[in-house]
């Protein structure tokens, strides 16, 4: 059974993320367990975030799947919005501000800049990390970096 790497009160920061990702994912290769504690760190990890979450691709469209936040959009098509597009073009997304975006998908509307990464198991798309933001231009190169090693580390326990 694995457990959390950490004491209740300890805080997971940026700068610790990836320790405390790979921490949770050690010993265990269950899809939903495993992306139900990477959303709770990120959202705990990095600040001014309204949603962290992920996506599935089932059947041709992404489903709903764990997060952190508001209720959320629970299908979104392929193609459509920035989950979509970054799920069809298989490539992480960075929208500094979601009002410009064309097509984006307003599932909460306090939502101003979003970041999505696409969870690649070799070729297979298995889905997204969805990351919102309140508060425009959130997202640097940074965080990206750190969300596609976050996402690194779970396709890892996929082929385990």
């Amino acid at each position: 059974m694995s457990h959390p790497p950490a004491s209740p009160d300890h805080r997971t920061t940026p700068a610790d993320l990836l320790s405390a990702v790979e921490a949770v994912l050690l010993g265990e290769t269950d899809l939903i367990a495993n992306t139900a504690n990477i959303a709770a760190l990120i959202f705990e990890a990095l600040p001014t975030l309204n949603w962290a979450g992920f996506y599935f691709l089932r059947d041709g469209q992404l489903v709903l799947g764990p997060f952190q936040g508001r209720v959320a959009c629970t299908r979104i098509a392929m193609g459509r919005g920035v989950c979509g597009t970054a799920a069809i073009e298989r490539r992480t997304i960075v929208v500094p501000d979601v009002h410009l975006f064309p097509g984006h998908i307003a599932c909460d509307a306090a939502s101003e800049s979003e970041i999505v990464v696409p969870v690649l198991a070799g070729e297979t798309l298995v889905g997204v990390l969805d990351i919102d933001s309140p508060v425009k231009n959130r997202f640097t190169p940074e965080d990206q970096a750190l969300l596609e090693g976050v996402v690194a580390l779970l396709v890892r326990t996929l082929s385990a």
